[in-house]
């Protein structure tokens, strides 16, 4: 083990960082601010610099995560949370909090940021509420009464979905192979009558700009897209996107297109989709590491 405490607690700093943000660019540059201000810190009188550092790392994200929420009130279509590569094949060591899903970080943008830095060091990491107060310049009570807000907040909103993994795996590919194989009625068999799918271009991709609902209509865009040639010259890998089931859509060595499928009671409920460059460049990145997809199904 290393014996530079920073280097020890990177891994744990960025995975703050990001759970709070939604945002793999933000959250490195939230651990690369932390490293400059414990690289000239005074570290004599630092008792617990585990403490220290994710002190440092979450006042950084709270403050950037104000600035965020009016940049993305300008955002064009829907914002979803980064995805990034998970699972035991990761590369880079990528690991989030177990109960951490992106499904997860969707609730945690309805919270006000200092509820969102509470719940996660509290609920996710399990900081003890005087710790996290010291993190926050809070009193010990406040911190009690927010975390307790936040908790019944996000308690009320958190979606349900399946969790069993081989079910999950089973959904997923009779969704991928109706969809691949343009079969209208297996996909409406697959699909959840209330399913809601949700695509993040940021106008710098081509991408719905309003959620579309409904199994019909949902399956209708699919199998549009399809019909209209834009899958062409894609390979399809099959991956863990925030510890729950997607793809990523390959074009030459890079990542055009990711997607999250969300399951329940054996049938798709959400998809979320990620187009904008921009928004895919912590998955390039980890995924640019592995080895590339066989072929067009990608191990399905």
């Amino acid at each position: 083990m290393t014996a530079d405490p920073f280097q020890r607690h990177r891994g744990l700093l960025f995975t703050v960082a990001y759970e709070m943000l939604g945002s793999v660019a933000d959250a490195e540059d939230v651990v690369q601010d932390t490293w400059l201000r414990w690289s000239a810190a005074d570290r004599s009188d630092v008792v617990e610099p585990k403490a220290f550092l994710v002190r440092i790392a979450t006042r950084l994200a709270l403050n950037r995560l104000r600035t965020l929420r009016n940049r993305r009130e300008t955002y064009v279509g829907p914002w979803l949370p980064e995805p990034l590569v998970t699972g035991p094949d990761a590369a880079g060591g990528v690991e989030l909090a177990e109960d951490v899903s992106m499904a997860m970080l969707v609730v945690l943008e309805t919270l006000t940021p200092i509820e969102r830095a509470v719940f996660v060091l509290r609920e996710v990491f399990g900081f003890a509420y005087a710790e996290i107060a010291t993190a926050l310049d809070r009193s010990e009570a406040s911190v009690r009464q927010v975390a307790h807000r936040a908790r019944e907040h996000v308690q009320a909103r958190r979606p349900r979905f399946d969790t069993d993994p081989e079910q999950r795996r089973a959904v997923t590919e009779r969704f991928l192979r109706a969809c691949f194989e343009g079969d209208l009625t297996a996909l409406l068999e697959v699909l959840a009558p209330d399913v809601v799918m949700t695509n993040d271009g940021g106008g710098k991709a081509r991408a719905a700009l309003r959620p579309v609902l409904g199994a019909d209509r949902v399956a209708r865009f699919i199998l549009g897209i399809r019909a209209r040639g834009e899958l062409d010259g894609f390979r399809f890998e099959a991956v863990e996107l925030n510890g729950e089931p997607g793809f990523l859509g390959w074009v030459g060595d890079r990542v055009e297109v990711a997607a999250i499928i969300q399951s329940a009671n054996g049938r798709v409920r959400r998809l979320l989709s990620f187009h904008n460059p921009e928004r895919l460049s912590g998955v390039n990145r980890v995924a640019g590491c592995a080895s590339r997809p066989a072929g067009r199904h990608g191990g399905y």
